[in-house]
């Protein structure tokens, strides 16, 4: 459970804010003694997603990954961009994953960019490593890709 003061933390409001929000009911809170308290379901009913661990001190981790393609025509990279991305915006909703495709033409080279937490980020490299090491199709008939 969250104190008023913590939840304008994890905000980025004021506690004013998030007390108003709890008199308009926008927030369910727990008044206990002078204080409210604010369950994480609460808190991610507001948001509309899954609230932060709020524990000092937590370990968080992220990883920073590029991957680079090499022989790749502007098809195949929307194919294989559309693929990864579509990949990485699934599974569990909160995931802090966050993806960016470049593909250079003129080198026919294809950049991904990936930054999240390790589980997500191993779960789109292996992804990749089935597809581009799979002997699928969908990076084949690049000579049709101009």
């Amino acid at each position: 459970m969250y104190s008023v003061e913590e939840v304008a933390d994890l905000l980025g409001l004021h506690v004013r804010t998030v007390r108003g929000y709890i008199r308009d009911g926008r927030l369910k809170a727990v008044r206990i003694g002078k204080q409210y308290r604010i369950t994480r379901a609460d808190l991610a009913a507001l948001t509309g997603r899954p609230a932060p661990d709020p524990r000092p001190g937590a370990a968080a981790v992220e990883v920073s990954s590029i991957v680079q393609v090499d022989g790749v025509g502007a098809d195949a990279a929307a194919r294989l961009a559309t693929l990864v991305q579509a990949g990485a915006n699934t599974g569990e909703p909160g995931r802090a994953l966050r993806l960016q495709v470049v593909h250079d033409e003129r080198r026919r080279r294809l950049k991904i960019v990936i930054l999240g937490g390790a589980a997500e980020t191993a779960d789109v490299l292996r992804l990749l490593d089935e597809v581009i090491g799979g002997g699928n199709a969908l990076l084949d008939e690049e000579g049709n890709d101009g």
